[in-house]
């Protein structure tokens, strides 16, 4: 009874916090987006020589004119039915390009995801293992390097050691230039990921490495453990029998944590590598004004963002109670 209790209410303040950061979230992007210094228009034609009456039809389609406070209560009544408008640049719904953008970048992010962690993981175990001597601290300095490296910095570098100079990748996009959707091969669409998902990968692994090294330390250095070397068990044995098991779900936990991180670098890397996903729409709803388009991928990100918290949440509340039991003895 206790637990379902539990459960309930875990689930109605998460519910409710959700609730209470799209509004936030939304009403605040709607208002800096609407007192931008951008003029929709402007950006809009261009260049382009248009006439007076052409002008004026833009603004009124853009709603140039209309309250913000009127804007605002529109567009929300229509997302609240399902409904996030057209894309201004897109010329399409604004559903429409979210899925086919995000489709690209969740591929994208979910490789990065699992090989940061992967290997953060492995580079953790390796480091708590071999802690003091150079290894540890070879891996000490690689994670201080990375968690200081500026992530578009690192992709322009990968970007000219192994498509400028090299060429052993293509400098951009997703798929071949010139080649339509049907002729496009797995093998393809794979060697134009490579090199942003590895920007990505590289970075994330850092801070899930120095998070697994110093769990280890601890489980290593418990009383449990050293009454295991006492009966004999050493090396990796040890460390797969007791170690492992009681750094996982932490480490888990923190990379799920991380997921606004890795939505924030994904932007970054899609623009350096022109790679078409929701970071490239993102920048490019911004900088021309496309409000519906810009605030319906605020809404998708802070979605993103909150069910990976929310997964973390979770593994920290029911899956894994002895992170409680570590922090009442703290």
């Amino acid at each position: 009874m206790l637990e379902n209790e539990k459960i309930v209410g875990f689930a109605g303040k998460k519910l409710l916090r959700l609730m209470s950061l799209l509004f936030v979230v939304c009403f605040v992007s709607f208002m800096l987006i609407q007192y931008s210094p951008i003029d929709p228009v402007r950006a809009y034609i261009g260049e382009m020589t248009v006439s007076a009456e052409h002008k004026a039809a833009l603004e009124e389609y853009w709603g140039v004119n209309t309250p913000p406070q009127e804007k605002f209560l529109n567009w929300a009544g229509n997302i609240l039915r399902g409904d996030f408008g057209i894309s201004l640049i897109y010329r399409m719904p604004v559903s429409s390009v979210i899925k086919e953008r995000f489709t690209a970048s969740l591929v994208l992010m979910a490789s990065s995801w699992l090989i940061s962690g992967i290997l953060g993981f492995i580079l953790g175990i390796i480091a708590g293992m071999k802690k003091g001597t150079w290894i540890d601290g070879a891996i000490k300095i690689y994670c201080y390097i990375l968690t200081a490296t500026p992530t578009f910095w690192l992709a322009l570098i990968l970007l000219m050691i192994f498509s400028v100079y090299l060429g052993w990748f293509p400098i951009g996009l997703s798929v071949p230039i010139g080649v339509t959707a049907d002729k496009v091969t797995f093998f393809d669409r794979i060697q134009h990921l490579i090199l942003p998902a590895l920007t990505l990968s590289l970075l994330g692994v850092a801070q899930i490495a120095m998070f697994t090294r110093e769990k280890l330390t601890e489980v290593l250095s418990s009383d449990y453990v050293l009454f295991a070397k006492a009966r004999g068990e050493k090396g990796l044995d040890l460390v797969l029998r007791h170690g492992i098991r009681n750094v996982a779900l932490p480490a888990i936990t923190l990379q799920f944590l991380g997921f606004s991180e890795l939505f924030g670098g994904t932007v970054l890397v899609e623009q350096v590598f022109s790679y078409p996903g929701i970071g490239q729409a993102a920048v490019a709803a911004g900088l021309r004004s496309d409000v519906p388009l810009l605030l319906g991928i605020v809404i998708i990100s802070a979605l993103f963002v909150f069910f990976g918290n929310l997964i973390a949440d979770i593994i920290y509340e029911f899956i894994d109670p002895r992170i409680k039991q570590q922090e009442a003895t703290l």
